[in-house]
């Protein structure tokens, strides 16, 4: 290949969007060159989705091996070898990247370029490559598929001190001995349960009054009933204020609480309180693309930047940063490129799981978010204790809630805090999309017993 070399599509970042789209559109026979700085897969095959849930399901098998004696199964005492952890993390995280990575080499027509690209011009970028050397490659159509990094707080010292963030963390050999974690969002929790779960003493601080501040209040509470009852210290209304290293080489943090200040004493911290777009090295000016004040590059329900020709998929356009949003943007370019299609993100629902234990599955509105549209609704609600098959395996923790139009019986959210949580949420899901009404949900044959059964009993409850 030749410097300046023109191709039908060039895409930055082999993520969730834009490494299906790369193949596809090779596929389709358009000239593509897909630029990858790190590894392919993006942050969910490599630092989000595959290796936390892998994380998770250690730290469940922990959890439930110390509950052996609830069931009358007599074992020994419980003890995790965080090694052999981060190995099986890793083995299956490179299982996957390694599927993917084969899938664009074999593709006919795709170029791809392990380096960092930056535009040089609207439709011009240059690739600074691992291997060294650099290419100059043009385009008609250029898509950004950057995704995010974990962002460091603007706290008093934290430069200061060795801090851990959701990639890092995984990376441990030995369980820490105290936990320090800034923020109480997805990040934080799944992490402050699992090294609890793991052994870890933790502690969790967030500035908002309660936990998850997207869901409804009664959900959220719920939730931080769960996290104290497995030990994790959870501090609300809580704001860092200064972080230093001891002299034996822990981690002090002052924090302020509404019961005043108050120092915290722990051996490691993670940071986990947001995510920054990977737009800054990307030289935008050169090109005409404008971000938002956070850096994110908005787009329209095309996906199209400021700049004809030129998207932003994933993360990087500050839409839901959820492996699944990032798919269907894929989807949407691919429609649009590919098929001559007219699709839109307008009106796409969003659905989503914490993978905390239990898990919490969301679809639709919440009843805030639905009272705040001045929707007429009815509320139904139950708790996890009144399911016979949670009764009958011992997971009774957390509450099943749905919203529902009180004009049309049509459900317009859940929120499934259970065991299997994210799996019920689904089957909501499939109601929603299908327009069928709750009434037949309510009234509806399922095997017995299972959870999902346990949806004839919830909308039973409902309420004015």
């Amino acid at each position: 290949m030749t410097a300046g070399e023109h191709y039908d599509t060039i895409i930055i970042g082999a993520g969730q969007s834009g490494g299906p789209l790369a193949t596809a559109l090779a596929n389709a026979g358009r000239k593509t060159a897909l630029i990858e700085r790190a590894h392919i897969g993006g942050t969910c095959v490599n630092e989000g989705c595959t290796p936390t849930k892998t994380m998770v399901a250690s730290a469940r098998v922990a959890h439930m091996a110390r509950r052996t004696a609830d069931y009358g199964v007599i074992t020994g005492p419980v003890a995790v070898n965080m090694a052999v952890v981060r190995k099986r993390k890793r083995d299956i995280v490179a299982s996957f990247r390694g599927g993917s990575e084969r899938r664009i080499e074999k593709t006919e027509g795709l170029e791809l370029l392990m380096g960092t690209a930056r535009f040089t011009g609207p439709h011009q970028l240059e690739a600074q490559l691992n291997a060294g050397g650099i290419r100059q490659l043009s385009a008609e159509t250029i898509i950004i598929n950057t995704g995010a990094r974990p962002a460091k707080p603007a706290i008093d010292g934290i430069d200061a001190v060795p801090t851990l963030d959701s990639t890092s963390i995984m990376e441990l050999d030995q369980i820490p001995e105290h936990l320090l974690v800034i923020g109480g969002g997805y990040i934080g929790l799944e992490f402050g349960q699992m090294f609890r779960r793991f052994g870890s003493r933790v502690t969790i601080v967030h500035r908002g009054s309660r936990l998850l501040a997207r869901e409804d209040a009664d959900v959220a509470v719920e939730v931080a009933h769960i996290l104290h009852a497995d030990g994790v210290e959870v501090l609300l209304d809580s704001a860092p204020m200064s972080v230093e290293r001891t002299p034996d080489g822990g981690i002090e943090m002052v924090v302020r609480t509404p019961d005043g200040e108050r120092t915290l004493r722990g051996s490691h911290l993670l940071a986990a309180a947001g995510r920054t777009p990977n737009s800054d090295m990307l030289n935008l000016d050169a090109a005409g693309v404008t971000t938002d004040k956070r850096g994110f590059i908005p787009v329209n329900e095309r996906l199209e930047t400021n700049i004809p020709g030129i998207y932003a998929l994933g993360d990087v356009n500050g839409g839901p940063a959820f492996t699944h949003i990032s798919y269907d943007d894929f989807r949407i370019m691919r429609a649009n490129l590919i098929e001559g299609g007219h699709a839109t993100t307008a009106g796409r629902p969003v659905p989503y799981v914490v993978f905390i234990d239990p898990q919490l599955g969301r679809v639709g509105l919440s009843e805030h978010e639905a009272r705040a549209q001045e929707r007429n609704i009815r509320i139904a609600k139950m708790p996890m204790m009144h399911v016979a098959r949670a009764l009958e395996i011992d997971e009774t923790r957390g509450l099943m809630k749905a919203i529902v139009d009180a004009d049309t019986d049509q459900i317009l959210g859940a929120a499934i805090l259970g065991i299997e949580g994210g799996e019920v949420m689904a089957a909501l899901q499939v109601a929603m999309m299908g327009n069928v009404p709750y009434t037949a949900i309510r009234d509806g044959i399922f095997a017995h017993p299972t959870i999902v059964e346990s949806l004839n009993n919830l909308f039973g409850t409902l309420t004015e």
